[in-house]
């Protein structure tokens, strides 16, 4: 007699295990990856290796003290993932306790604490980012200039060296590393945007910062069309399907074409958004999540086109520069709701014939 088992999402259609998505998914990331390395030095690849290092001891400890199979659990992917994308969301010399402390709570309390791979509600990666963005704003916020147009430069032995003790080997401190050639302190291009507004400027006058290289970001275009390609592999090879990152990418590019159209001068453009900032990382790698995501189709339409609206409302009116982490983690509090109202109709339903008056 044939035995049925019964297990929770994700569940993949085609013959790839868990495992090897989750493998696909990282390898992804790899031309966005060295777009960063090129751009904004070694600190990203400390980060990465410090994060999967603490996801995979905190998942084994916690896999060992629940009597789970360990290395069934480890070799699915799943935690090397989430710690993969806190480390890609993190400023590259941020003190090695944050991510520590992030991949942590990412592995330990977002995850397990739910019941594993499968019963997380939110985000691992992007609850994490919140938390630790919420309890550590300077170091979570210290992002450096590109390499080109900042005052002091680095190498791998100093990103090393700063991220462990705050100080490069040269005696530079992360403060030091975010002056531009001009002397003043660089930030985002989304930070340098939403400050400039605040202060009375407009648009096309905070673009003219040393960080802008015309429309985008100086280095911010490369790493955002590292991830595209990634994304698009992704899709392609049918690791994802089309209808998050497609919608989510749609309904921001519509919202901020309207405020653009409304006034110029104080919303920024649709390209602006979607090559500043981790819109595109955000649609390909953290949406389409298949254990907090919607799981049907029409669902993960309107799961992905919430996501979008959600950034760039918050972008334009709310407290912080880009705002993927917070509208995935709004929207994966829906899911629930979206899912019921979704749902297919069962195979040989019919409809109850109305009464004929």
């Amino acid at each position: 007699m044939t035995m049925l088992s019964l297990s929770s999402s994700p569940h993949q259609h085609n013959r790839r295990d868990t495992g090897q998505v989750m493998r696909l998914v990282c390898f992804a990331t790899i031309p966005g990856i060295l777009a960063n390395v090129w751009f904004f030095g070694f600190g990203i690849l400390i980060q990465i290796s410090l994060a999967i290092i603490t996801a995979l001891v905190t998942e084994g400890v916690i896999m060992e003290l629940r009597k789970k199979k360990t290395e069934r659990v480890l070799k699915d992917y799943s935690a090397v993932l989430a710690a993969l994308l806190l480390a890609l969301s993190i400023p590259p010399l941020a003190p090695w306790w944050v991510i520590v402390i992030g991949t942590f709570f990412a592995i330990a309390i977002v995850k397990q604490l739910y019941g594993g791979l499968g019963y997380n509600m939110f985000n691992p990666a992007m609850a994490a980012y919140v938390m630790l963005l919420i309890s550590f704003p300077v170091q979570m916020t210290s992002w450096l200039p590109p390499q080109s147009i900042a005052e002091q430069s680095y190498s791998f032995w100093d990103a090393l060296h700063t991220v462990f003790t705050g100080f490069t080997s040269t005696g530079f401190n992360v403060e030091q590393l975010k002056v531009g050639i001009d002397g003043t302190t660089m930030a985002t291009p989304l930070d340098q945007v939403k400050t400039s507004l605040l202060q009375g400027y407009t648009v096309t006058e905070a673009k003219t910062h040393l960080i802008f290289d015309g429309q985008y970001g100086k280095g911010w275009l490369w790493v955002a069309f590292g991830y595209l390609i990634g994304g698009l592999y992704l899709v392609k090879s049918k690791v994802i399907s089309w209808h998050i990152p497609g919608s989510m990418l749609v309904s921001a590019l519509f919202l901020s074409f309207v405020f653009f159209l409304i006034d110029g001068d104080q919303y920024a453009s649709p390209l602006f958004h979607l090559f500043n900032g981790s819109i595109i990382v955000g649609a390909f790698f953290i949406a389409t999540d298949p254990v907090s995501a919607s799981t049907t189709v029409k669902g993960r339409l309107i799961f992905g086109a919430a996501i979008g609206l959600w950034i760039i409302i918050i972008r334009n009116w709310g407290g912080y520069p880009d705002a993927v982490a917070f509208a995935v983690l709004i929207m994966n509090m829906a899911v629930p709701l979206i899912d019921y109202y979704t749902q297919p109709r069962t195979y040989g339903h019919k409809k109850k014939a109305s009464k004929k008056s």
